[in-house]
């Protein structure tokens, strides 16, 4: 081989050498200038993550300074109540103690009224008591519709009953006592006549005979208020039974307090 040729790879190997490490100088500036980019974008978003924290934070701190405020005004407000709320117990306990006090001395001259009651005698004990009875037997007495559909007055189920309806005055009653299968019986102004009666069942039939007509009331009950009417007047008579036996049938007629009187008759209303 010659010099020549020897020279001539001596420079060709030279620029192979300078292609190369100028290629290595290019890849790392480019990979320099991407890391340096890609920090610059890390840098950033920590900047922004940042500015959104302390955002976050002011406004939480502003939040945390409301509510205080907030607690401080409702502390406020619930020590008004509270204050309030003492004056009004106050308030409470005193009137307690008036009405406590109020109370003692009604009972007491009560009391004393009673005693200079019980003083007078056993005159107004007895009367008492009569009243009491009275009002109880009246209030075992009772107002019904009658078979004609209209409403009743008091009825009388018993003698005592009957004997408190006396004492009202405001009608008049005629006892009776029907036999079956007698002839028509006269009770105040008209005629009664017991047809059948039934004890088990608390049933009879009888018949009213007023004004020269008859009426059947069949099937009737007892302390079943029957109505009919009779007089020139129209007036309302009412025909209860209160006892049944094996052939009798006890009662009263109740009539109005104007309504005739037959002579021979005397009303046990009458007073």
């Amino acid at each position: 081989m010659s010099d020549q040729d020897v020279t001539v790879m001596q420079e060709g190997s030279s620029n192979t050498g300078k292609w190369i490490l100028l290629l290595l100088a290019i890849v790392y500036v480019a990979a320099s200038l991407y890391f340096l980019v890609d920090l610059r974008g890390q840098v950033s978003k920590i900047t922004q993550d940042q500015a959104a924290a302390h955002k976050e934070i002011g406004q939480l701190t502003e939040r945390m300074q409301a509510a205080e405020a907030e607690a401080e005004t409702l502390g406020q407000q619930v020590g008004i109540t509270k204050k309030e709320l003492a004056e009004r117990a106050k308030q409470l306990q005193a009137s307690q103690r008036a009405a406590e006090e109020r109370l003692a001395k009604e009972q007491k001259e009560q009391i004393s009224a009673v005693s200079v009651k019980t003083d007078v005698g056993g005159v107004k004990t007895d009367v008492a008591e009569t009243k009491s009875e009275l009002a109880a037997t009246k209030a075992k007495l009772e107002s019904t519709v009658g078979d004609l559909g209209l409403q009743s007055g008091l009825i009388a189920k018993t003698r005592d009953d009957l004997e408190v309806l006396k004492h009202k005055g405001d009608r008049q009653y005629y006892e009776f006592t029907l036999l079956r299968g007698a002839k028509p019986q006269p009770v105040s102004t008209v005629s009664l006549q017991l047809k059948k009666i039934d004890p088990k069942r608390g049933k009879f039939t009888l018949n009213v005979t007023s004004d020269d007509k008859t009426i059947e009331k069949k099937d009737r009950n007892v302390n079943e208020p029957i109505q009919f009417y009779t007089g020139r007047d129209h007036m309302l008579y009412e025909l209860v039974v209160w006892t049944l036996d094996k052939n009798k049938a006890t009662g009263y007629v109740s009539t109005p307090k104007n309504a005739p009187v037959p002579v021979t008759a005397t009303p046990t209303g009458s007073n």
